[in-house]
C-alpha cells in the first residue's frame, strides 16, 4: 500500500493556508499565528500551527489548526472501533477549523480532515482517514441548509454516489446531543476510520472534503453577515452555544483524542465559543423562531434534495 504521509502533510498545510487567507479576507482582520513543537522525550512528539482570530469584524472567535504528532500508544478514543490496535505507536495529522461568527444569523461551522497511522511492531502500518464538515445555525434558513448539503454531496459525488447519503447519516447520528435528545446543528457529512478505498482513495476523499469547504460556507456568510439583530438574538445565540460546548466536551472524539493523548490544550479547546450562557430549565416562547429551531429545523431531513 502506498503510504505517502509527506504528501498528506503538504496538502494539509496548504489547505490551512488557503482557508485562513480566504477567511481573513472575509473578516477584515488577520489571523494570528502560533507555531509549536514537542521535543523528543515528551509524551507526544511533533509540531503544529494554530491560526486564530478573536474580536474580528465577522468572527467573534475562529481558529484553524494544523497538527502532526507521533506517540508511543494510541489513546482509547482512536481505537474505539479498532481494539486490535490498542497500545500501538501512532502518527496523526490533520486540520481542524471552527468559526463562531458574531452575527447570530451567520451559522457556526466546523471542518476537520485527518489521517491516522497505527504502527504495530513488526507489522505493516494501518492507515485510515476521517473528517467532515457540519453547520450549526442559531436561526433556521432553508436555503443555507440546502446549499451546504448540496456542496457536500457534490464534493463526494466523484468518489461514489453512495458516500454522501452514508456520510450524511453518520453526521446526523454523530453530532447528536444524547443528554438533550437534540441535534447539534443541521449536519453535513462525517466519516471516520475510512480505509476501504486504500490510501490513495481515502486521501482523495479527504481532499475532496477539505477543498469543498469555502464554497460550502462563504456564500452563506455573505448572505447573512449584514442581517439585523439585537439583544434577543445575541442572548439566544449564547444559549445555543452552550449546546455546542456540551457536545464538544462530552462526546467529540477529536477533543477526547487530544486530551487523552496529552495534546496542546490551548489548541484543542480553540473550538470553544467566547461567550456562552446556561440558564436553568429555560424554554423559548412557543411558536417563535427560537422555539422552532430545535423542535423542527434541526431535525434531519434531505436538505440536498429540498426544492
Amino acid at each position: 500500500m502506498n503510504t505517502d504521509t509527506a504528501a498528506v502533510r503538504a496538502y494539509l498545510l496548504g489547505l490551512q493556508t488557503r482557508l485562513v487567507d480566504a477567511l481573513a479576507a472575509a473578516d477584515g482582520q488577520a489571523f494570528l499565528s502560533d507555531g509549536w513543537t514537542r521535543a523528543p522525550g515528551e509524551r507526544l512528539q511533533g509540531d503544529g500551527l494554530t491560526r486564530l482570530v478573536e474580536d474580528g469584524g465577522l468572527f467573534e472567535r475562529g481558529g484553524c489548526n494544523f497538527s502532526h504528532v507521533r506517540g508511543a500508544t494510541l489513546p482509547p478514543s482512536a481505537t474505539q472501533h479498532r481494539p486490535e490496535l490498542a497500545g500501538a505507536p501512532f502518527e496523526a495529522m490533520g486540520v481542524s477549523l471552527v468559526l463562531h461568527p458574531r452575527n447570530p444569523h451567520v451559522p457556526t461551522v466546523h471542518l476537520n480532515v485527518r489521517m491516522f497511522a497505527a504502527l504495530p511492531t513488526g507489522k505493516p502500518a494501518v492507515v485510515w482517514f476521517g473528517g467532515g464538515m457540519d453547520l450549526t445555525p442559531y436561526y433556521g434558513a432553508a436555503d443555507d441548509a440546502a446549499h451546504f448539503h448540496r456542496s457536500c454531496r457534490d464534493a463526494l459525488a466523484p468518489h461514489g454516489a453512495e458516500l454522501y447519503p452514508r456520510f450524511k447519516q453518520w453526521c446526523d447520528e454523530y453530532f447528536f446531543i444524547k443528554h438533550r435528545n437534540e441535534p447539534r446543528g443541521i449536519g453535513g457529512i462525517f466519516f471516520d476510520d475510512y480505509a476501504e478505498a486504500g490510501f490513495d482513495g481515502g486521501f482523495a476523499v479527504m481532499r475532496a472534503v477539505g477543498d469543498a469547504f469555502l464554497g460550502a460556507y462563504l456564500p452563506i456568510v455573505e448572505r447573512r453577515r449584514d442581517a439585523a439583530y439585537g439583544e434577543r438574538e445575541r442572548d439566544f445565540q449564547a444559549y445555543r452555544r452552550g449546546r455546542y460546548v456540551e457536545f464538544n466536551l462530552v462526546y467529540d472524539r477529536g477533543t477526547l483524542f487530544g486530551l487523552q493523548s496529552g495534546g496542546r490544550t490551548e489548541s484543542i479547546l480553540m473550538s470553544m465559543p467566547p461567550l456562552v450562557k446556561w440558564r436553568y430549565d429555560w424554554q423559548p416562547e412557543p411558536g417563535t423562531a427560537e422555539a422552532l429551531l430545535a423542535s423542527d429545523f434541526l431535525r434531519p431531513r434531505d436538505w440536498a434534495g429540498a426544492a
